[in-house]
């Protein structure tokens, strides 16, 4: 007699299935948390160090005691991790850690600044931060180093001139800026003086629409105000409202093409 074997067809489609979205965010969580363990170890060796002996120690080295701890974020290529940072009670806590992340930061700052100031995009800024750092900045962040660093070309531009110089050289360059969403020429007044001492320095920069009588006359009376004097020569081209505005400001001084 014969008989017929039962066959079991096996499903065509997949036995098991696999998130891989949350296998990597299962596997960059692991090497945040291992990142971020390690540098809280580093830190209480650090602190081990300075206080010259471990926590709850008693020895005749101690030199310091500890004071708890308070946290501080750090953006790593891992993710951001949360520092705990300790607090002595008789020395200051000096990391070398820190240090480099201040000056990670720093650079960072100021490549940022950089490629705004070279026209780059705020995407692109985005982007590239992303791939340099493993952090990709937001466009508020970049709008905050903007202010950041105008303000500190403001100062700069408006700080007291203490010093005399005998000579001075003026002239105007033009630069290309995006104006109204369309890019402009743009006069830039620059005033170079050198000192009594013999070296030269820049006194002043500003940016007018154009070479004319008004904008020089600005530019001089802001020198002025701000206290340049002594000034003996002044070199410039033959511009004409640049040569007419001199007169009115330091009748004085000799000037030369």
């Amino acid at each position: 007699m014969q008989t017929q074997e039962s066959t079991t067809t096996p499903p065509t489609g997949k036995l098991i299935q696999v998130d891989e979205s949350r296998v990597r965010n299962h596997l960059a969580e692991i090497v945040r948390g291992s990142v971020e363990e390690t540098l809280n170890t580093m830190l209480q060796k650090e602190a081990d160090e300075l206080c010259q002996a471990r926590r709850y120690e008693r020895n005749q080295g101690r030199v310091s005691t500890r004071a708890g701890t308070y946290e501080r974020k750090l953006e790593t290529k891992a993710g951001e991790v949360t520092l705990r940072m300790p607090k002595l009670r008789s020395v200051p806590f000096e990391t070398a850690i820190i240090d480099r992340y201040r000056r990670r930061e720093s650079s960072v700052e100021e490549a940022l600044i950089e490629m705004y100031l070279a026209g780059v995009s705020v995407r692109r800024v985005e982007d590239i931060t992303e791939a340099l750092w493993g952090t990709r900045v937001s466009p508020s962040t970049v709008s905050e180093l903007n202010q950041k660093i105008y303000a500190t070309i403001e100062a700069w531009r408006a700080r007291p001139i203490d010093a005399e110089y005998p000579y001075v050289f003026l002239d105007g360059i033009y630069l290309k800026r995006s104006w109204g969403g369309e890019v402009r020429n743009v006069s830039v007044l620059v005033a170079i003086g050198v000192g009594t001492d013999g070296f030269r320095e820049i006194l002043g920069v500003a940016e007018g629409i154009k070479e004319d009588k008004a904008s020089w006359a600005n530019f001089l009376r802001s020198l002025k105000e701000r206290g340049l004097s002594g000034v003996k020569l002044f070199t410039s081209d033959r511009c004409l409202g640049l040569v007419e505005s001199l007169a009115d400001f330091y009748p004085d001084a000799m000037w030369q093409r």
